[in-house]
Parts: structure tokens; C-alpha cells; sequence
């Protein structure tokens, strides 16, 4: 602030300063007033700054309002007289710009100006209209045919409905053409064929039409269609046409040799006839015209008319041309007419009219069809030929082949040869199909059929057939002819009676040779390979046969010649020996020990030859037996002895067999053991049994429970010979009494059971009870605690012990923990098992909860306090449990000694240099009956020279508490003892309001009217003071009063009072 040209010199001025300031303002404010411009109102002008006020969603729009002569005009703008907010306006207002408009946005706009407190005329509204959806651009087509032909001209136009402003773009199946106009023209050409849209755009609005289809199609050649039954015709026959188009609405235009038929009106239209003769011979043709279209068509395809001025006369021919023909063969006759066409036609056998109309005619020959054939032909009602020459058809029957068997025999063997023949009398031009089974056979023709080594493939039946390949006639087959042929040769048996192997000499024998298939048959006979003279019967006999009759005989049979066919029979050997044979004595079982009630069975058997009758001996005494054997059932102890034999056949005796002794014995009884150490087994468990029988290893056995046979199942199993019965999982269906019985593997023997074993299931696995001592869950550390577990059945137990679920390793059935800490926390079980492979475990024991926590720590407080250090000489102590709420009862100790220092149980403990000259550690603990029933003891605590540290402790606090004591006291009294500053040392007051005379001697301006314009705009930068305090020329001064000001020092310094600085 400009500072005031004199300052008033006395207070009392002040008054009339502060009256000037009030005039001055009022003086102000008429000046203003008086300032204000003519009150007229003008019109804003509301222009449309986009191209359109149609406008659809999302385009944007923008208008511009202007007053005319000022520049200070605020705007409001309104629509449909509510106002919009400032949000889409310009800086100054002028322009309201909407982005993208919606339906909201439709409307009347208008702006109003404001300028300082007046407002203007409301402009001229602009209506906004926004439509609720974008238009779609519609095509038509001008003339709308479809399909359009070649060389025809068509406008597309494109049409929107609303707003205005648009750009057009044509597109053709999708592709851009050139044309942008609202319409286009085109003259029509096969490229131009298509699916036409167009798309219209204005601003960034762009919408597409539907697609409209062009067809362009070349413009159709009519078809010319005869629509009589021929183009070649005779004269007076009728001829006529149509011209079509597929489409409706042409005209046609008729054409003989291309020369115009326009002229006779009964040539115009779709239909065209004519009566033929000369004249009317040629090409015709048509055209098609679509007169409201100027359209016309090409020359239809032609159609060309002949006349015939002759009926000409039919042949007939015949394929085969063969005579005669046998019934079955196909004839092919035919009627040909050498010109025109359609004709129909009517046949003659032997001049009597056939059914047959065609101009061929198929006939499979019977002896009926023989005859002479003609024909005629017709056509229309008013053409017929004349009958054709007559063709003569001669017909007989096939005749049927003759088949013989050239051999002696239709039963053959492999090897042998068969032969056939066929014969037809009437003709040698035949040749022979062969068959077997219906079966043709490939590669014979001939008349004879040859079979030169018969086989399997050969057997079947046989038959032929006569054909004449150039004419395709094939006979009826021959009578049958069925040829067995044997799977293998016939087997030649040669028997020997009696059938001895071996024979002795003296007796006699015959052979015999059979073959039992087929005739025909010769023998010869031989021996080691050389024949027999004069032996040619089937028989041969030897009536006494001596040693050198030994040998091999054989016989041969044979038939046919050249070659015959021969069959050997097997070699049957003779032997004839000088010595009789032993019989072999045979026991079965065999050994010279039985047991009671087996079954034994002797054979006396003479290996060589066959015939025998026996006796038998017992302890050489004969019994009497009719065969070789005989058979003891059941034997008993009187069965046994010693047995032979001896053979007999005829006049033969052979030698006594070898003795057999026989040796019958009791059946032994098994014994039953239990292999596991209990009979008493818990539901899971295993338990083994095993069966025996004394000294032999020859026995299986069967087990029974309760006197019913054992089977095997899911949990009882047995070993090889079931000598062991193992229960792998125990159940109370497995209670009760066992015992097994033995069988001899070799033999059905059978022993009696043996004693019971009885087998006791418990209904439950054992309950295993695991006890605590002592019982509480909660424990401290240090504390000693016990398990037990305990089972009351059964025996062999083994203990398992868990904590927590693990297993952890503790020997018998009790585990001791002789000092628990924290980490022994948790819950305990126990478990008992027996056996091995698998081992039995019974259930988990109850849980035992056990929670180990800190033993409570014993601590030692000093009671006495800081003010009773110079009062007293002893320290009272206390022993305190730390973290616990529970009653304790305390026991001191002093220095390392274990023994109490009296018998008191007082939480207090007073130490005086009586009691303890040496001034000892102490320690404490606390002591309950409850648990935790001790804690841990307290560290130690010192009493030496504590009294002599607080004392001094206490001295050098006091000495500082009076010192400071004494420091505040001294500035109390110089602040009482200084004195005030003088009023002559008091600065003059700034005054802003001068008095008349100073105006009159000064030329300054009014300070009042100064401050007010200046001081704001023109302010001096501020200044900061040492303080913190910011002044400047314009700050003002807060002094008020004369008592208010400080006095200033001799050297002129800045003084600061209660927060006012001054200045000299």
C-alpha cells in the first residue's frame, strides 16, 4: 500500500478519517452505478453448425449462439425451455456439441444471454428431430420383370424415406460398383446378372438395403415340337407343329425354308397344320416375339417335312436262317418296310391272321409254329402296304442222347478206370457236355468220357448232353449213370481159426481170405512172399501143423485186364514153437500188504498166444475159479496166503506160475494236532490244524466240522494233500469240533476219523483297556507318569503302544514317562497282536488324553519401598507365582541349600542384617495341593549392599529435584524485578485517513481509495520474518492502543511483545 503523504500527529483526528472512508464508498458505488449502460435486450442468434437437424442415434450435432455487440455475454441453453447443463458446452458457452444423440435429445432449441445481472431475448428455436432407429434404403426396379433378357434396359433407384443429405454406392453380389448416384440405368447384358444393393451414407451413417435379384437371361429359342406322329409322310396324311416358349405372353412367327408363312393367317399362332403333297416338302421353323418388350427370339430348332409319292411293299427275313429248326429254338422273324416309319403291322402263318402287331416277333419253336409266314404293314387310317412275300418254318423235336457204361462195375476203388459213352443218332455235327452232379465238366467234348485212376473226387452221378454251337440247341439230358468210388481199397482180411498167435505142435488151423465190397474177385495165396501153386479158393488148411509151417501168409484178390486191378491182404504170421510157455501170475493191487476191506484181484496170463483155461492154487491147495482172474471184495485177515497158477489149452499144459504172497492188515487211525499255540482265536485271526498218518506219506485226507465234510471256501484253505486246514480269517461260523479222516492216494482205502480238536471263536476281537496313573490328562513338567494295557482272554499277546496315531517303541505291556516335558503331549493307545504271516491285532485301546504344560514359574519381588530406605534396615520380600490364579503356599531356601529356611508358608520373607549378616541369594517356589503341586523355583535374588545403593540412589534424586527447584524460583524473581518501557519510546500510529489540512498540503490521493483499488491488485511481495512471520508494506499493523506498543531498545533492534513486532 502507497504510503500516506503526512501522518496525522494527534489521535483525535482519527474519527473524522473513518466519516471520509464512509462518504467515499457511497461516492464509489453512485459512480458505478452511473456507469451502466442503456438497458436494451438483445436477440441471440441460434445457428445450426452441422448439415442437418434430422439426425439418428449416435450422429452428433452442434449449435453456435452469438450476441451481436458485446463479448461478455454468459449463455444458457435451453431445449423445449428446460435448461441443459454445462457439460457438452465450450469454454465460453457459445457452442453446444452432443457427441452422439439419442431419443432424449429430440427437441426445440434455443440460447438466452446473461450479462451482469440482465438478461436478453430468447432466440429463435432450432427443432432437433431424432428418429428411434437408422432408416433402410429400399431398390426397385424399373420395369420390374424378372426374369429380364439381353439387350432390355432397366433403372434402379434407391430410395430413403427420411432425412435428406445422403451418398449412394451400388453393389452387385456384393461388389462395388461404380455408380453413386440415387439411380442408375442399364442395358442389359449376361454380366449384368445379379443380387443388386445399395448402401447410403451421410456423415458416418452408413445403411445397407436388401439385396434385389436381376435375372438376365439370353433371349429363349422356341422349340419347335411335331406334335403329329411323323415328319415323312405319304400324300394326304396330316402334319402339325407347335412353336412354345417356356414363359407366358409371346407371339410366334411361322417359317417354311426360312421364307416368312406370315402372310396366311392360319399359319400365326402356337399351332401349324398341314394335308401333305409336293409342295408343302421342306425345313419349317419358328420365332417368338414379346411385343411389349420389343423382344424377339432366334429361329427355333427346324423340323423337315417329307412326301413320298409310293407305298412300297414289306419283306420278311428270319434269324436263324436254318431249316428245320428244333422245338425250344429261338426264331427272330421280321416285317420290314424299307421307307417312313410308325408302322404297324399285322402277321400271317399259313394265311391265318396272328395276334402280333410289331415288326419283329420272337418265337421259342414248338411243333405247332411250323408254317408259312407273311406280313403287311399299316399306318394311319389311310396307309396300308400289300402282303409280303411267304417265308417257309420247318420245326421237329430235340432228340435225347444215349449214355452207357463201357466197364463191368459203377463201384470202383481208387486207381481203377471207368469209361462212359454218348451217342445222338440223328446228326454227327453234335458235340457232348458232361456232367457230374448237375456239375458241368470242364474240357470234355468228346463222346467217350475216361477215367483212368479213380478217386474220391470221381463218386457222384453222371449224365451228358448233346449241342449244336452254331445254333445254340443243347439236348435234354441222358438217363443217369451213379459212380461210387470207395474211400480207400477194399481191405483184405485173411482169418486164422483157430486165432492163435502162437501155436504148438499137433494142432491144426485154417486161413481164410474175405473181401466183402464189390465182384469179380480171383485169390491166390503165398507164404514168405512166394505163391502157393493150385491154391486159388478163398480157403487154405494146415490139418498138423509141425515147426516148419512157421511163416507169414497172404492172399491176394484181383479183377479186370489190362491192367487188372490187385489188393494184397496184410501179412497174418504163423508161429509155431516146441517149447511150452509160464503163465505170469498178476496181483492188483499189487505189494504183499493190504489193508481190511480193500479189494484185491489176481490174473494168471500167459503172454504167448491165446485159448487158455487156468487153475489156481492157494497154499498149494486148488480152488476152483472159471477165468484167468478172480477178485477178493472186502477182503479180511483170512484172505491171506500164498497164491499160484497154471494154463490149459487142448492136450497143452503149461508150467506152474511163480507164487504170490498176500498179506492183509487194520486200517490205521490219523492223528489230529493243532499247529497254532491257542484253541481260542479272536474274528480275523488264523488258526492252522494238521492231520497225519504214521509212517507213510501215501495219504490225503478230507476234514469235517461238527461230522460234516469241510469244503473250501474264501477263508479255510488246505495244503497239497490237505494234510493242513489253515483258517485265514476267523468267524464265529468256523466255531465248533474238528477232525479229519485218510484216504491212500493209489488206492480207495479209507481210514476212520480221528479224535476232535474243538475250536472256540470269540464273538468279538478282544478289548484291549489301557489305564493311567496318575488319571489327571493335565500335567506339568517334571512329572512322572505311567500306562498299562491290559487283556483278560486268551494268552501269547504281544503289546503295541501309539502316541498320536504312531507307533513308538516300548517293551511289555506298561510304559513309563519318569519326567514329562511338552513335546510328551498327546494321545495315547495300545494295541495287541499275536502270531505271524499274518499276525492278529486286536482293536485300538481307548485314547488316553495327556496335555503337558509348563511347570509355573516362581519369581521374588522386593516389597519395600523407596521411602522406607532411611526409616528401616530390612528388605521385606515376596515369592510370587507367576501366570497363576491358584492358592499357593511358598517355601524360602537360602544360598544352594535344599532345606526350607523355616517351617512357614508365608508368600512373605523379611531379611535383616540379624537374620542374615552375610546377606545371602534367595530363592522360593510355590507349593499346593491341587496340581501343578509345586512350581519351579524362583532364580535367585541378592540382598548384599542393596540398602547402601538406594540410600545413595536416593541422595543424588533429592540433591537434583532441589536444584531445579531452585532454577525456577530465580526467574520468578527477575521476571517480578524488570521494569516497562517509557511511553516516549512508543512509535507514532499509521493513520489512513488524513485530516483537511494535510489534504490541502499534500498532493497524494486518498489513502482510503488507494487501499482499496491498489493495495490487492499491486501488492509487494511478502516477506518472511526471522520469526515466521509474513508482512509486507500492505500487512496491517495490529497495534491498537499506546499501552499495546513495546519500547524500543537503545540500538534500534526489533522487540517482540506477546506476538506483536513493531518497528521504530
Amino acid at each position: 500500500m502507497t504510503q500516506l503523504c503526512g501522518t496525522a500527529s494527534t489521535h483525535e483526528a482519527s474519527w473524522k478519517m473513518q466519516l471520509f472512508e464512509v462518504f467515499c464508498v457511497f461516492c464509489l458505488t453512485a459512480a458505478c452505478a452511473a456507469q451502466d449502460p442503456e438497458n436494451d435486450s438483445p436477440i441471440p442468434v441460434l445457428q445450426q453448425m452441422t448439415a442437418w437437424l434430422d439426425v439418428f442415434p449416435s450422429e452428433s450435432v452442434k449449435f453456435n449462439c452469438s450476441i451481436e455487440g458485446s463479448s461478455d455475454w454468459t449463455l444458457s441453453w435451453y431445449r423445449d425451455y428446460d435448461e441443459i447443463g454445462s457439460e457438452n458446452l465450450s469454454e465460453d458457452g457459445a457452442v453446444l456439441t452432443i457427441p452422439s444423440v439419442s431419443q432424449t435429445h429430440s427437441g426445440n432449441y434455443s440460447c438466452v444471454g446473461e450479462q451482469k445481472g440482465r438478461f436478453s431475448e430468447r432466440s429463435e428455436e432450432l427443432k432437433l428431430t431424432v428418429y428411434d432407429e437408422k432408416p433402410k434404403p429400399t431398390v426397385s426396379k424399373k420395369p420390374d420383370f424378372n426374369p429380364m433378357y439381353i439387350g432390355e434396359t432397366v433403372s434402379l433407384t434407391c430410395t430413403v424415406n427420411v432425412a435428406s443429405g445422403w451418398k449412394y454406392q451400388w453393389y452387385r453380389n456384393g461388389q462395388k460398383l461404380a455408380e453413386i448416384s440415387e439411380s442408375i440405368r442399364i442395358k442389359l447384358q449376361p454380366d449384368h446378372k445379379g443380387n443388386y444393393s445399395c448402401q447410403a451414407t451421410r456423415g458416418q451413417i452408413t445403411v445397407t438395403s436388401d439385396q434385389t435379384p436381376l435375372d438376365v437371361l439370353a433371349v429363349p429359342a422356341p422349340t419347335l415340337k411335331v406334335q403329329s406322329q411323323w415328319q415323312d409322310v405319304f400324300e394326304g396324311e396330316e402334319v402339325e407343329f407347335m412353336c412354345g416358349v417356356d414363359s407366358h405372353g409371346w407371339t410366334f412367327t411361322w417359317y417354311k425354308n426360312e421364307q416368312s408363312q406370315a402372310s396366311e393367317q392360319s399359319l400365326i399362332g402356337s399351332l401349324f397344320k398341314i394335308t401333305a403333297n409336293k409342295m408343302y416338302e421342306g425345313q419349317y421353323s419358328c420365332k417368338a416375339h414379346l411385343s411389349s418388350r420389343g423382344v424377339t427370339s432366334a429361329y427355333s430348332n427346324t423340323a423337315k417335312v417329307t412326301v413320298y409319292d409310293q407305298i412300297p411293299k414289306p419283306t420278311v427275313s428270319k434269324a436263324p436262317n436254318f431249316n428245320p429248326m428244333y422245338v425250344g429254338e429261338l426264331v427272330i422273324i421280321t416285317c420290314k418296310v424299307d421307307m417312313a416309319s410308325d408302322w404297324t403291322y399285322q402277321w400271317y402263318r399259313n394265311e391265318q391272321m396272328l395276334s402280333d402287331v410289331r415288326n419283329v416277333i420272337n418265337i421259342s419253336l414248338k411243333t405247332s409254329d411250323k408254317g408259312n409266314y407273311s406280313c403287311k404293314a399299316t399306318r394311319g387310317k389311310t396307309t396300308t402296304t400289300e402282303a409280303s412275300d411267304k417265308m417257309p418254318l420247318d420245326v421237329v423235336e430235340i432228340p435225347i442222347p444215349s449214355l452207357k457204361n463201357i466197364t463191368n462195375w459203377l463201384d470202383v476203388f481208387p486207381t481203377e478206370t471207368v469209361r462212359f459213352s454218348c451217342h445222338i443218332q440223328t446228326s454227327s455235327s453234335w458235340i457232348y457236355e458232361w456232367l457230374k452232379d448237375t456239375q458241368k465238366m470242364a474240357d470234355e467234348t468228346g463222346a467217350t468220357l475216361s477215367i483212368s485212376s479213380a478217386s474220391d473226387k470221381h463218386r457222384g452221378q453222371y449224365e451228358c448232353k448233346g449241342h449244336l454251337p452254331d445254333r445254340g440247341v443243347s439236348s435234354h439230358s441222358s438217363p443217369l449213370l451213379t459212380l461210387k468210388v470207395y474211400d480207400t481199397k477194399p481191405a483184405v482180411v485173411v482169418t486164422q481159426n483157430p486165432d492163435y498167435k502162437v501155436m504148438f505142435p499137433g494142432e491144426s488151423v485154417n486161413f481164410s481170405c474175405h473181401i466183402n465190397v464189390s465182384s469179380g474177385w480171383k485169390y491166390q495165396w503165398s507164404k514168405d512172399g512166394k505163391e502157393l501153386t493150385g491154391l486159388v479158393s478163398k480157403d487154405y488148411s494146415i490139418e498138423k501143423l509141425k515147426t516148419t509151417d512157421k511163416g507169414s501168409y497172404t492172399c491176394q484178390t484181383k479183377r479186370g485186364s489190362n491192367p487188372f486191378f490187385g489188393i494184397s491182404s496184410p501179412v497174418k504170421e504163423l508161429d509155431v514153437k516146441g517149447e511150452n510157455p509160464k503163465p505170469l501170475l498178476i496181483q492188483k493191487p499189487g505189494g504183499k500188504s493190504l489193508f481190511a476191506g480193500e479189494s484185491v484181484e489176481f490174473e494168471c496170463k500167459v503172454e504167448i498166444s491165446t485159448g487158455w483155461s487156468y487153475q489156481w492154487y492157494k497154499d498149494g491147495q486148488p480152488f476152483h475159479v472159471n477165468s484167468n482172474n478172480f477178485k477178493r471184495v472186502n477182503a479180511t485177515l483170512s484172505d491171506s496166503g500164498t497164491y499160484e497158477c497154471k494154463a490149459m489149452r487142448g492136450t497143452t499144459r503149461t508150467k506152474h506160475s511163480d507164487t504170490q504172497p498176500l498179506n492183509i492188515s487194520e486200517i490205521p487211525v490219523p492223528s489230529l494236532k493243532l499247529e497254532t499255540q491257542w484253541l481260542d482265536v479272536f474274528p480275523t485271526e488264523s488258526a492252522k490244524l494238521r492231520c497225519r498218518m504214521p509212517s507213510s506219506s501215501e495219504w490225503t485226507y478230507a476234514w469235517f466240522k461238527d461230522a460234516q465234510k469241510q469244503p473250501d471256501d474264501e477263508t479255510v484253505s488246505f495244503d497239497a494233500d490237505r494234510t493242513t486246514l489253515t483258517i485265514r480269517s476267523a468267524s464265529a461260523a468256523h466255531r465248533g469240533k474238528y477232525s479229519c479222516s485218510a484216504q491212500l492216494k493209489s488206492r480207495p482205502v479209507g481210514s476212520r476219523s480221528s479224535s476232535e480238536v474243538i475250536l472256540d471263536v470269540h464273538d468279538t476281537k478282544p478289548t484291549v483297556t489301557l489305564k493311567q496313573d496318575p488319571e489327571s490328562r493335565l500335567m506339568h513338567t517334571g512329572d512322572s507318569v505311567s500306562f498299562s494295557c491290559h487283556i483278560n482272554v486268551s494268552s501269547g499277546w504281544d503289546y503295541v503302544w501309539y502316541k498320536d496315531g504312531t507307533p513308538f517303541s516300548a517293551s511289555g505291556n506298561s510304559h513309563t514317562i519318569s519326567s514329562v516335558q511338552t513335546s510328551s503331549s498327546g494321545s495315547y493307545e495300545c494295541q495287541v497282536k499275536r502270531g505271524v504271516n499274518p499276525a492278529f491285532r486286536s482293536d485300538y485301546s481307548q485314547a488316553a488324553e495327556l496335555e503337558v504344560k509348563e511347570r509355573p514359574q516362581a519369581g521374588i519381588i522386593l516389597l519395600t519401598g523407596w521411602s522406607e530406605v532411611f526409616s528401616t534396615d530390612s528388605l521385606v520380600l515376596r515369592c510370587e507365582v507367576m501366570e497363576s490364579e491358584d492358592e499357593w503356599n511358598y517355601t524360602w531356601y537360602k544360598a544352594d541349600s535344599k532345606t526350607p529356611i523355616n517351617q512357614s508358608t508365608s508368600d512373605k520373607h523379611i531379611v535383616t542384617p540379624q537374620n542374615d549378616p552375610d546377606q545371602s541369594l534367595y530363592t522360593c517356589k510355590g507349593v499346593r495341593n491341587g496340581r501343578p503341586s509345586y512350581s519351579k523355583t524362583s532364580e535367585s535374588f541378592r540382598t548384599k549392599n542393596l540398602l547402601l545403593k538406594r540410600r545413595v540412589l536416593l541422595s543424588i534424586s533429592g540433591c537434583i529435584f532441589f536444584g531445579i527447584i531452585a532454577v525456577f524460583i530465580g526467574c520468578f524473581v527477575l521476571r517480578v524485578t524488570r521494569k516497562p518501557a517509557g511511553d516516549d519510546m512508543k512509535p507514532e500510529e499509521e493513520n489512513l485517513f488524513l485530516t483537511m489540512a494535510q489534504q490541502k498540503g499534500c498532493d497524494t490521493p486518498c489513502p482510503l481509495v488507494e487501499y482499496i483499488t491498489d493495495a490487492a491488485l499491486n501488492a509487494p511481495p511478502k516477506e518472511e520474518n526471522e520469526n515466521g512471520t509474513v508482512c509486507s508494506e500492505a500487512t496491517p499493523l495490529p497495534i491498537t492502543t499506546q499501552e499495546d506498543q513495546a519500547v524500543p531498545t537503545g540500538d534500534h533492534d526489533a522487540a517482540e511483545n506477546g506476538g506483536l513486532v513493531s518497528f521504530k
